[in-house]
């Protein structure tokens, strides 16, 4: 078998923005999809063009409304572009329903792509199965993408688990939904697929045994891993960042399993977000794969400040007393100078003098509080780069979506003026009681000087990329405060969207907390378009051969000018 050199290169999107090789889009299935993410990146990849969505399948009703409403979107774009202007109204908040009778067609067809299905049930199971029969043509490539749930997988998960007395993680079935892809790829055989998850996935252990090699194995001969006795397609798992990949039969142990993960903030991405990735090929007759050699491409860091610096100002609500402009800035100003009466300028000159600025700036505080539809004034959300305005703003929007300021408490407020303030002195944000040393700052844990609540409270510091934007943000602000101390609040469900890479006019549908889980649960759609222009190469080479790759490359450079 001959050993091949996939050095892919995350952000390369030059080398196939031309898609005249292939005749017709390479069709996508998404499991586990959640509000879109991953397959957003797909279907935006080669202005849209490149791929179409066969069916995305996402158990939660809510998150599966997102979905539909972005399949709408996307199909009015390529199909029926003179009526977005119904999705805009929906989305200005001019309609109560985001389709007319002229949109009617695409709206049923975002229906039948976007399902509610609860995968691993032998309903859902059995209904996926039936729209794969009808709509997905196998005589075309397809790809495979999605995500089994991470919450098994997760450090944070495992804790939770091992917490419950009765918990066994033989007997968790979010372990083992990773078969339900597996069930898709034996009995499918997609041409590629693409499989996230969390990092934690490759300390995870069941039965004392790596499930991350166990799923390693098993994605590269599916037929051995459900115990079929017939041979069938097999497959190569390969790094999208690294040389390294697995092929059947080779000795897991002799893999790294880190080679496997992307630093998004590496690939242009304005956040830290760690996750494993794995591209999987299907072997030809003789055991090979695509063997071009590309070379990867790091991008520039994006920080916080450049994608939510010219979004709307907003002031935090205030909860446990009445609320208002005025009630909130005696609170804040009131909380600020308690804070400032205890830091001596004489030891402590860059906080004392950061505080002596804000107070002075609290005057011009925002008074707004946000809303599911923010008014947008010209040249808002505008990052300073070029590329990333194409991908983000949309100037039909007359708003701005889910940015909404969460209430906060007095007390809250006291922890997020001083951390916001002390992350602008000192360029990183306070941990734990070792920072938090002002009255009235450290919260009632039992365990607060243990060093295990040492990120409780954390700023989104605005010159560097975001920490990961996990599902957590759906519960408290706490670990997602903004950098901008005059706000005083956390971020809001669209700043996170940002930080996250969803366009500015994608819909998150549900309430604010709802809303939040869908955004920290996604993939980037800014990494996934990247990835999908990984795929696609692969894809070309695979279907038309090196010199067909070679041809697509030349016309692409030449409609590229």
């Amino acid at each position: 078998m001959t050993e091949p050199q996939m050095n892919l290169p995350l952000g390369q999107d030059k080398a196939f923005e031309s898609d005249v090789m292939l005749s017709k889009p390479i069709q996508i299935v998404d499991l586990f999809a959640g509000p879109g993410g991953l397959g957003e990146g797909f279907a935006s990849s080669g202005k849209g063009t490149r791929y179409e969505i066969v069916v995305s399948a996402e158990m939660d009703p809510v998150a599966r409304e997102t979905l539909r409403l972005r399949a709408f979107y996307r199909l009015l774009k390529l199909k029926k572009p003179e009526r977005l202007v119904d999705y805009y109204a929906f989305c200005n908040g001019q309609a109560e329903t985001p389709y007319t009778e002229g949109s009617k067609a695409q709206w049923h067809e975002a229906d039948a792509e976007a399902r509610c299905i609860t995968l691993g049930s032998e309903k859902g199971d059995a209904e996926l199965d039936e729209i794969l029969d009808q709509r997905l043509d196998r005589t075309r490539p397809w790809v495979l993408i999605g995500g089994p749930p991470c919450q098994a997988y997760s450090i944070v998960g495992r804790a939770r688990n091992q917490a419950k007395a009765d918990y066994s993680p033989e007997n968790d079935h979010r372990h083992f939904l990773y078969k339900e892809y597996l069930r898709i790829i034996k009995e499918r055989k997609p041409t590629v697929f693409v499989m996230e998850n969390v990092k934690g996935i490759l300390s995870s252990k069941v039965g004392g045994e790596s499930i991350f090699s166990q799923i390693l194995q098993d994605l590269t001969d599916p037929n051995k891993a459900l115990g079929d006795p017939e041979p069938g397609i097999k497959y190569r798992v390969c790094s999208l960042v690294t040389g390294q990949s697995y092929g059947p039969g080779e000795d897991v142990d002799e893999v790294d399993p880190r080679g496997f993960i992307i630093k998004a903030e590496d690939h242009g991405i304005p956040q830290a977000r760690h996750r494993v990735i794995l591209l999987g090929i299907a072997l030809d007759e003789e055991g090979n794969i695509p063997e071009h050699g590309w070379i990867p491409l790091i991008q520039d860091q994006v920080s916080v400040k450049q994608v939510l610096e010219e979004l709307p100002k907003l002031r935090s609500r205030l909860t446990k007393q009445a609320d208002g402009n005025e009630a909130w800035y005696t609170e804040v100003a009131n909380q600020l100078d308690d804070l400032r009466a205890e830091v001596d300028s004489r030891t402590e000159p860059k906080l004392a003098f950061e505080m002596d600025i804000i107070r002075s700036g609290l005057l011009s505080a925002p008074v707004d509080v946000g809303a599911l539809r923010v008014p947008r004034r010209k040249g808002d959300g505008c990052t300073g780069d070029v590329a990333l305005d194409r991908w983000y703003r949309d100037d039909s929007l007359e708003y701005w979506l889910n940015h909404d300021a969460r209430g906060h408490m007095p007390s809250d407020l006291r922890r997020y003026m001083f951390a916001s303030v002390y992350a602008r002195a000192y360029k990183t944000s306070p941990k734990g009681h070792q920072q938090f040393t002002l009255s009235g700052l450290a919260p009632a844990h039992k365990n607060w000087e243990s060093g295990k609540f040492s990120d409780r409270f954390r700023v989104q510091l605005e010159h560097l990329p975001a920490t990961t934007i996990t599902s957590h943000i759906s519960k408290d602000g706490h670990y997602f405060i903004h950098y901008d101390p005059k706000q005083c609040r956390s971020l809001t469900v669209r700043e996170a969207a940002r930080l996250q890479t969803f366009p500015d006019n994608y819909f998150f549908q549900g309430n604010r907390t709802q809303q939040f889980h869908q955004v920290g649960n996604a993939v980037p759609p800014l990494l996934a378009h990247k990835i999908a222009s990984v795929v696609h190469a692969v894809i070309c080479e695979k279907t038309l051969g090196a010199e067909g790759y070679q041809r697509a490359e030349v016309e692409a450079e030449r409609a590229l000018g």
